[in-house]
């Protein structure tokens, strides 16, 4: 990939050990042979600790409709990935967040979608609570709901194809994080939210 000139559209292009090593236009980065790059996923919780989990706009190049994780992105060059994380929630979802908790770290993952273009990402884990109304951004998103996160775990043991990959890996090492939930009705292990635990 060539460096772009264009910062405010550019992802981190990223070494095998996680070391920025340039820049890319995030519009043209995802192909049959994407470059690994930095991107976050963000997991929104409520008080009662449901998970807010999104649909996919019909528009999106990579997996759309598929229902996926609260929110997702790329820092540009130079953004702290927290920044990027506030961004995201106000263009996404019209709203912005607090607590956020950085659970995955070093999540990384690839993933091709039926179309053949390739996801390939470091891809840290956040969750965060919301802090306003969801006003979702159709060109993003085309459906929301929030869930008890005892069923989310269950949707990915059971129907993994109908949702995002990079969602299915994350839940299985986020259950991995969490304590024993015996009110699950067999759902074994919830993960932690902000707050609870950190890593």
């Amino acid at each position: 990939m060539t460096q772009t000139a264009d910062s405010t559209d550019a992802v981190v292009l990223l070494s095998d050990a996680g070391s920025p090593v340039g820049t890319a236009p995030r519009a043209t980065v995802h192909d049959t042979d994407t470059p690994l790059h930095l991107a976050f996923s963000c997991y929104l919780h409520d008080d009662r600790g449901r998970v807010l989990v999104t649909r996919r706009a019909l528009a999106k190049r990579t997996w759309p409709g598929v229902w996926t994780n609260s929110f997702c992105g790329h820092p540009r060059p130079g953004e702290a990935v927290e920044d990027a994380v506030h961004r995201y929630a106000e263009h996404e979802l019209g709203t912005r967040v607090t607590g956020l908790t950085c659970l995955l770290p070093r999540f990384r993952y690839r993933a091709v979608d039926p179309g053949g273009v390739v996801e390939n990402e470091l891809c840290p884990v956040y969750a965060a609570r919301l802090d306003g109304e969801v006003r979702p951004n159709p060109d993003e998103l085309m459906d929301h709901r929030w869930v008890e996160a005892t069923d989310l775990v269950r949707a990915v043991a059971v129907a993994p194809w109908a949702l995002s990959p990079w969602m299915v890996e994350q839940v299985a090492e986020l259950v991995g994080l969490g304590h024993e939930d015996e009110s699950s009705s067999g759902a074994g292990r919830a993960w932690p939210f902000a707050g609870t635990r950190t890593r």
